[in-house]
């Protein structure tokens, strides 16, 4: 063997090993690349490259890699690294992150900033540990209503209009206020309503603009100073993969993972903001709820959500008790 090519082979495998060293992660959402959640993700994974810890985190957005509902069994069997992930999906595996959907819990971003930073979100992230999951970005995304013939602020508004809701725990509310319930897909709000099917929706700021629901509105009700829908959307890692990684590489993803959530919450406020200008635009009446609105909301969601949770949940009410008390 010539000394210049046992010098390539002796490079090749120097290569070869460094390769072997560096770590990669992969992250599964269900969104386009233009979501806020994708941009969540793509944060993460750029600052953590820019640490130079030889970690690399690949993102599959669109569901390109897991179905949307099908993402929290594989990341707690370690069979998926990442995800980004409305926790509330997984409520039928832990009863508790129905809680992190649940109307009238959350008023508005701050708020929703100080629920991320309490003893309820602790005990959140505790459930998760058991089922081998780590929280590493909190976040909160608001939503509102929109009415094909009439605004939508407070619960008379619903009484004998067929209604969609996001999530069980909202579709127990307006029932409660009277509305007749359709269950379907977000997707499928703009055809329902095209169609008469619907007469009201409830579901994100995002959603709202995504599918122009606005051509089908006569009024939109947007998240404002206060809002009735929240839905607690945090980035998780499979608690294992990440106390494998290397004290450097541990470090990394937190600091990226803190620039990433300061991000997340700046967004999401702008995003209900950013919500309202197609509306008009489209000459939709856009109507405020009060305070008083969100008052009345509540009382109905205590008789018929909450105490529905509460019913079916292990420690339900100790865990309501603990979010309610977050100012």
């Amino acid at each position: 063997m010539t000394k210049r090519f046992l010098g390539t082979a002796v490079a090749a495998l120097a290569l070869t090993a460094g390769l072997a060293d560096a770590t990669e992660l992969r992250l599964s959402h269900q969104w386009s690349n233009n979501d806020i959640r994708h941009k969540v993700a793509e944060i993460v994974a750029e600052e953590v490259a820019a640490a130079d810890v030889d970690l690399e985190i690949k993102i599959f957005g669109s569901s390109s890699l897991f179905k949307a509902r099908e993402q929290y069994t594989p990341l707690t069997r370690g069979q998926l690294d990442m995800t980004i992930l409305p926790l509330s999906y997984a409520g039928g595996q832990q009863p508790a992150y129905n809680l992190t959907l649940m109307p009238g819990l959350v008023k508005n971003h701050d708020h929703a900033a100080r629920l991320n930073d309490s003893p309820f979100m602790d005990e959140i992230k505790e459930i998760a540990a058991e089922d081998d999951v780590m929280i590493l970005v909190d976040g909160y995304l608001a939503g509102g209503f929109v009415g094909k013939e009439k605004c939508v602020t407070k619960p008379e508004d619903v009484e004998g209009l067929q209604t969609r809701a996001a999530g069980k725990s909202f579709e127990q509310m307006l029932a409660g206020a009277g509305a007749s319930i359709a269950s379907m897909a977000s997707s499928e709000i703009y055809n329902a309503m095209q169609t008469g099917v619907l007469d009201a929706a409830n579901t994100s700021s995002s959603s709202f603009v995504s599918y122009r629901i606005y051509e089908q509105a006569a009024c939109y009700t947007p998240a404002g100073d206060v809002a009735l829908w929240f839905m607690y959307q945090p980035m998780l890692i499979n608690k294992t993969t990440f106390e494998n990684l290397n004290e450097e590489q541990q470090n990394a993803l937190l600091a990226a993972s803190e620039k990433a959530e300061a991000f997340y919450l700046e967004e999401a406020k702008k995003e209900d903001e950013a919500s309202i200008a197609p509306f008009e635009q489209a000459g939709v009446e856009i109507a405020r709820m009060t305070q008083e609105d969100f008052d009345a909301w509540r009382e109905v969601a205590k008789e018929t959500s909450y105490k529905a949770f509460v019913e079916e949940t292990p420690n339900g009410q100790e865990l309501l008790d603990k979010a309610l008390a977050v100012e």
